[in-house]
């Protein structure tokens, strides 16, 4: 149990690391700033209905953009965005679980329009605008601010997951060839009533570390990743050379059964010089392997030639034994 919390720990960390990495990214271009503050809207806005005044049930209703995320990462980029593009100072600021920042209409008509979303459909029924995306570096800035808004991704010592959740199918496939367009293979799957487009191979997960631009998080997730699979490959080699000085043990055994039975019932001295060196030295050297026992014969002789005789050894007992002993 402890082990795996201390997992839970490791992957949040990590991915607190990177999103914090992101967070400092800022698009050269307005149009790059544009399509991330899409994403963020998207995955973490919602339109809300404002009588603009409130004794008055006649009154107007107007549409508020409210941003909500537990994250303080993430608001704190949203806001950066939305005060740099746009000169937006006031926001009103609510709290509950997590933070919520809410424009005035004006400000809200500005930026909708700004990233190419209407006021009058529900941001969940929603997809980005294909025009915010004509340019790869906008495309990138979209992936990353997915990732900031409704992403995560394991530790590396944990395993290998990258994940953004979406609300729709649209959004998901809609994010799901962006990704592919930059030349990444991402796969969708539905959990409970949200889409989840994820990515579980090491190089895939890297290469997606870059394409949002967090080069520090790539660097770690790759020399933890390096270590792992060192590891696993000596872990590979100890358990090969084991496996095999299990089956060389093995073989040895019965080599030295059947030689014994043959000195019992027939006598070592009766076998031909070729056999009678070959059971001698097994007999001298049980945990040789048959490349060694072949250098210490005189003449020295090849593993295979050291392997036949002793076939013919197992062959010879084999048929004392049918017979009882006898030849």
């Amino acid at each position: 149990m402890e082990e795996e919390n201390k997992k839970e720990k490791e992957g949040a960390s990590f991915s607190r690391q990177v999103k914090e990495e992101l967070s400092n990214v800022e698009g050269a271009s307005r149009h790059c700033q544009l399509a991330e503050l899409a994403a963020l809207v998207l995955c973490c806005g919602r339109l809300v209905n404002k009588k603009m005044d409130d004794d008055d049930e006649e009154s107007c209703i107007n549409k508020t953009l409210l941003f909500e995320s537990e994250n303080e990462t993430v608001l704190r980029k949203y806001f950066t965005f939305v005060q740099k593009t746009f000169n937006i100072e006031l926001m009103r600021v609510h709290k509950g679980n997590g933070y919520a920042l809410e424009l005035n209409e004006q400000d809200t008509k500005r930026v909708l329009h700004a990233i190419e979303l209407s006021e009058e459909e529900p941001l969940e029924n929603c997809v980005a605008d294909s025009r915010l995306l004509l340019r790869n570096c906008c495309r990138r800035a979209f992936v990353r601010g997915c990732f900031l808004a409704s992403g995560s991704i394991s530790a590396p010592q944990k395993g290998y997951h990258f994940e953004i959740v979406t609300v729709s199918e649209k959004r998901a496939q809609q994010l799901q060839q962006i990704i592919r367009t930059c030349g990444i293979e991402a796969k969708t799957v539905v959990r409970k009533k949200y889409h989840v487009v994820y990515a579980k191979e090491g190089e895939q997960i890297g290469d997606l570390l870059s394409l949002m631009e967090a080069p520090k998080a790539r660097m770690n997730f790759e020399n933890i990743r390096i270590l792992k699979d060192v590891r696993n490959s000596v872990n590979r080699k100890v358990n090969c050379e084991a496996a095999n000085l299990n089956k060389t043990a093995n073989a040895s055994l019965e080599q030295v059964r059947d030689i014994e039975y043959i000195s019992e019932y027939y006598g070592l001295e009766s076998l031909p010089e070729n056999l009678r060196q070959a059971a001698r030295l097994r007999l001298e050297k049980p945990d040789a392997s048959l490349t060694e026992l072949g250098k210490m014969m005189d003449p020295p002789v090849s593993k295979s030639g050291v392997n036949h005789r002793f076939k013919k050894l197992k062959a010879l007992a084999d048929q004392m034994r049918e017979k009882g002993g006898r030849l």
